[in-house]
């Protein structure tokens, strides 16, 4: 015969719904408790009903983990310390969770699809990554969806992504953003130091937050370099240059060679090409390559975020660096209720410059 909650309940000396708490660890219990009870369901290998269990509770033992590519390394690694922190304890009585990651592909529509199956699911918690898509009507309907999912008890975490307003009577989603335009800053601020003024910038795709805090980042620093040498630091030509030496590319590494053959194009006498990320930057580099250019003899090559393969390139790549696996990890210690939520429900995580081989002062006359 099956071992019941009232039979771990009786072995323990406790209530049955103390039993309930301890398993789900959705309420405090005293330690001497939890151990008698964690005890009696090792010593008579009692096993959770998890449909029943799913059935009686406001969730269930899902938690669904939204990605852009889990191929690419940025998604790749994020997940992976998500979902270690969601499986932590996983041999333990009312341990880990199931993490499910979601690939939407980049795919607006995918994205809504997953929040509405997680929904579904009764999961208990929700953790988006990466950039949002700012289109209202796209915005709109994820909010709606996130509302439903924060009214039914699911806990939901952005990581790398703004925060958003649900509706008002359920809580704000926790957010663990990126100072994506900070770091963007530095970069370009570091470039115009060593001499460096056409400088091409290869955003990401448009009407993603990170592109646009990244660019926002990017011509702040022109900006400002333009106003401290007398020139004007708002909307003039210095803004149409801007734009002229800024091409759109999706996160890869084709995207990356094309868009530097489109500068190449634009401005043949480039000193120094900024990459929306460190995948980008490889093909960057490749088609600068091609046309004879070297690194960073004739055009340095920046990147963004840090990513493993970085410090490897030939020449290794200055870049901005993004601590993705404790950002990750720390998103998922907060879908899971085992940190403290950050004051006003948002951390902002810093970044780093990495200056390395792959930048230097323009040569002499170049400018």
């Amino acid at each position: 015969m099956a071992v019941t909650l009232a039979d771990v309940a009786a072995r323990a000396g406790v209530s049955s719904a103390t039993v309930s708490r301890v398993l789900n660890g959705n309420y405090p219990v005293a330690g001497s408790t939890r151990e008698r009870v964690q005890r009696a369901v090792a010593d008579l290998d009692y096993v959770v009903n998890g449909q029943a269990r799913a059935l009686a509770a406001a969730t269930s033992d899902l938690v669904g983990v939204l990605v852009n590519d889990v191929a690419d390394p940025f998604f790749g690694i994020l997940a992976s310390a998500v979902q270690a922190e969601i499986a932590a304890g996983a041999g333990e009585p009312g341990g880990g969770k199931l993490a499910v990651v979601c690939n939407t592909g980049g795919s607006p529509e995918a994205e809504l699809t997953y929040l509405t199956l997680l929904e579904r699911q009764r999961a208990a918690g929700v953790v988006l990554t990466g950039g949002s898509v700012e289109n209202t009507e796209h915005a709109e309907a994820v909010t709606a969806r996130l509302s439903r999912l924060a009214a039914s008890g699911t806990r939901i975490v952005l990581c790398g992504r703004p925060p958003v307003v649900l509706s008002s009577d359920v809580p704000a989603p926790m957010a663990v953003t990126f100072d994506n335009m900070g770091g963007a800053r530095r970069l370009t601020e570091y470039l115009l130091s060593l001499g460096h003024r056409r400088i091409g910038y290869v955003a990401g795709p448009v009407e993603r937050s990170t592109t646009r805090h990244r660019m926002e980042g990017h011509r702040a620093a022109l900006a400002a370099a333009r106003a401290a040498t007398g020139g004007s630091g708002g909307s003039d030509g210095g803004d149409a240059e801007a734009e002229r030496l800024t091409v759109h590319a999706n996160y890869d590494r084709s995207s990356g060679y094309d868009a530097a053959l489109e500068l190449l194009r634009r401005e043949p006498d480039l000193t120094a090409v900024v990459a929306a990320n460190d995948t980008v930057a490889l093909g960057v580099c490749a088609a600068l390559r091609e046309r004879g250019l070297s690194i960073p003899g004739d055009v340095s090559v920046a990147g963004f975020v840090d990513l493993p393969f970085s410090v490897d390139a030939s020449p290794a790549l200055t870049t901005v660096r993004i601590p993705l696996q404790e950002a990750g990890a720390r998103a998922g210690r907060l879908v899971m209720g085992r940190q403290s939520p950050p004051p006003g429900g948002v951390a902002t995580v810093g970044t780093e410059l990495m200056v390395r081989g792959s930048t230097a002062p323009p040569r002499p006359g170049a400018v």
